[in-house]
């Protein structure tokens, strides 16, 4: 059984997470956005924002972690707003295949229900990323639109969150 821990962002994240984000740049931008350079030289900045912004209430940021601590990815719900927010992941290339995105995302799913009184999770993938297709769907979230994301197709995806969500990952 694939144990993770889901921990809300902190200040004491701020290395392991700046190295996670180096080692999976590449990796990273093969499928969404690259943060670019300067994410990288001001992190420290965009670290202490995210905390803010988090505080405020208006974004909840996880780090996910292995058995042995070690940070494996991270999913993040943003722009809360009336009790829905936009559900963002990124795991770790050498954590992919063995459930990890498809578990960290069932613990968000049930954090957002139970810890921040949300209704409603919207998540978006470009459709040529399957595996992330995979995952939404594992966890619940519907289709709902066709986009264009990075230039290329797209699909916005929604999930109604209910009492379901007060125990573990739906069954697939």
């Amino acid at each position: 059984m694939l144990t993770l821990t889901l921990e809300r962002l902190h200040a004491d994240h701020a290395a392991a997470l700046l190295a996670f984000e180096r080692e999976n740049r590449a990796y990273f931008a093969r499928s969404i956005p690259d943060r670019g350079d300067a994410y990288f030289a001001e992190f420290a900045a965009t670290h202490r924002a995210r905390l803010d912004e988090q505080e405020a209430g208006v974004c909840h940021f996880h780090v996910v972690l292995d058995d042995r601590g070690e940070l494996v990815g991270r999913v993040n719900l943003v722009d809360v707003e009336a009790g829905s927010a936009e559900l963002g992941y990124r795991i770790a290339e050498r954590a992919t295949g063995r459930g990890v995105a498809t578990t960290a995302v069932a613990e968000a799913c049930r954090l957002a229900a139970t810890a921040y009184g949300l209704t409603e999770l919207t998540a978006k993938t470009t459709r040529d990323n399957a595996a992330s297709m995979t995952v939404l769907a594992r966890n619940g979230f519907t289709p709902v639109a066709d986009i264009t994301l990075m230039n290329r197709p797209g699909v916005r995806y929604r999930r109604t969150l209910n009492g379901d969500d007060r125990g573990g990952p739906r069954p697939s």
